[in-house]
């Protein structure tokens, strides 16, 4: 299974950026998606999953209702709107899949077998 992300950039404060992620190789709908991140010095976090049929959302605490995921299964990709970006938003975000994740693990990155490249965002204030 592969996943290739991209969409990462620069913005400033309160700015929008739309990260997507492709992911091959496996029939995605069987597979739990999910989206991380990794700021300098710290340990990777969770940010977003989305269940398989696309109707259920989970959030960190501190994105929600600035974050939007979604995926698309006939495309076999996931994604990640970010509105009302903020400085502390900068990091490295990767998009994440897995097989057999019940939903109380969906925030648990190690739970996830496979990750994408990572794309860097960068809010400045």
């Amino acid at each position: 299974v592969q996943l290739q992300a991209s969409g990462g950039g620069s913005v400033q404060a309160g700015g929008s950026l739309r990260l997507s992620c492709s992911v091959y190789g496996r029939t995605f709908n069987n597979l739990a998606t999910g989206w991380f991140r990794q700021a300098p010095g710290k340990e990777r976090e969770f940010v977003a999953t989305i269940s398989r049929d696309g109707i259920r959302t989970y959030y960190l605490d501190s994105v929600k209702g600035r974050f939007t995921v979604s995926r698309e299964n006939a495309k076999t990709s996931l994604y990640l709107q970010m509105n009302s970006l903020k400085p502390e938003d900068t990091a490295v975000y990767y998009c994440a899949a897995g097989a057999g994740i019940i939903t109380s693990s969906l925030r648990t990155p190690q739970n996830y077998a496979y990750w994408g490249q990572g794309t860097l965002v960068t809010v400045s204030s």
